[in-house]
């Protein structure tokens, strides 16, 4: 089982990275601009799960549109086929919606949505090959009727789109057996989290999110295509 990996180093991604590999995952392709922490993750990888093989890629996705295909080229140098593709890697910030420059927008919306869309476009040939599995990592903030932060409108925005975008796919390669699905997390205590909202408390830790999105990266496409599934306490 080959699996892509996006925003591995920390967080949600790191955890994730781990549980795949003690599920028994053949190669992982962990990618992001962290590369000393991604080298660390193989290492304990490798020590703890020997017989799964961590590719630590770096590449920074706000830089995606500068070289649109190089990223895809650096996975298929070790792969020639996807089983699962995690869109993981996730950009935020806490600001008022008249505060944010146009720069600011744009590495949000560059890591959130660009980076993830322009990944699937590159690597249709290797999904399809093994009918793969795309999920993307939504947030609850991006699905329409839940409840709304203030600062969070381009985040949000950008999750949105992703959304949408996951809906679009899973209707227009549903007959190459490719399947697509986004989970909208709600709050998890990640640094990413700790740093938009100091002090906050989250009801999940990512070790606990990750088994989560683990098994269902592997058997949710028996059950699910094209959809949207909140994962949060909280209502709406």
């Amino acid at each position: 089982m080959n699996i892509v990996l996006t925003g591995a180093s920390r967080g949600i991604g790191y955890q994730l990275a781990l549980e795949f590999a003690r599920m028994g995952a053949g190669k992982i392709i962990g990618i992001s601009r962290n590369y000393k922490q991604l080298c660390l993750l193989k290492d304990i990888c490798h020590e703890k799960y020997p017989k799964t093989e961590f590719i630590a890629v770096a590449y920074d996705l706000q830089g995606v549109l500068q070289n649109e295909p190089q990223l895809a080229g650096l996975i298929k140098q070790h792969i020639s086929s996807i089983d699962i593709l995690v869109n993981n890697a996730g950009l935020v910030s806490n600001k008022p919606f008249e505060s944010a420059s146009a720069d600011e927008i744009t590495r949000i919306f560059n890591v959130n949505y660009l980076a993830p869309a322009l990944l699937i476009k590159n690597l249709l040939n290797l999904l399809k090959a093994v009918k793969g599995h795309v999920v993307n990592i939504s947030s609850i903030g991006g699905v329409q009727g839940s409840l709304k932060y203030k600062g969070l409108s381009h985040y949000s925005a950008s999750k949105a789109a992703l959304t949408v975008l996951t809906e679009c796919l899973a209707e227009e390669y549903k007959n190459d057996g490719v399947s697509f699905n986004a989970l909208a997390l709600g709050a998890v205590q990640t640094e990413m989290l700790e740093e938009a909202f100091p002090g906050f408390k989250a009801p999940l830790q990512p070790e606990e999110i990750a088994n989560f999105i683990a098994d269902f990266a592997i058997n949710g496409k028996k059950y699910f295509n094209g959809k949207i599934i909140p994962v949060s306490t909280s209502t709406p």
